[in-house]
């Protein structure tokens, strides 16, 4: 009957606090070791890090082309913007230079330009002569 022992609850209680705190300890303990050894590089001796090689330098390749991918994302909105802008410019000019054009092919205006030519305009409006066919009758 060694196993039949009464433990009273506050032995149950001090039991669980040192076990809790026993763990935290440990856990930090671990904490501040694995810190040492990233500082220290040991971490890379150890046989999973050597075992898992290929993986750790496939994470990496995949983390430099996602960097990659950013700075190329960038280029390419600053090089959209440069031809937006382009456009935008030339859209201008051809706004502009087709109200100058319509300006300056404006009726008056060509009345004007024509009279030193010893052209003018016809005061009667134009007709319009139209011949019937035989074969629509």
């Amino acid at each position: 009957m060694k196993g039949n022992n009464y433990i009273s609850d506050s032995q149950k209680d001090a039991k669980t606090t040192k076990k809790k705190k026993s763990r935290f300890a440990t856990a930090s303990r671990k904490q501040s070791q694995s810190l040492v050894q990233i500082m220290n590089g040991d971490f890379l001796t150890r046989d999973f890090v050597l075992n898992n090689l290929i993986y750790i330098f496939f994470v990496i390749f995949l983390m430099i082309l996602m960097v990659s991918k950013g700075y190329y994302v960038n280029q390419l909105s600053n090089d959209i913007a440069k031809e937006e802008k382009a456009v935008g410019d030339i859209t201008a000019d051809y706004v502009e230079t087709k109200a100058k054009l319509e300006e300056l092919t404006r009726r008056t205006q060509m009345i004007e330009k024509l009279k030193p030519l010893g052209l003018k305009e016809t005061i009667n409006p134009t007709k319009v002569i139209r011949i019937k066919n035989e074969k629509e009758n």
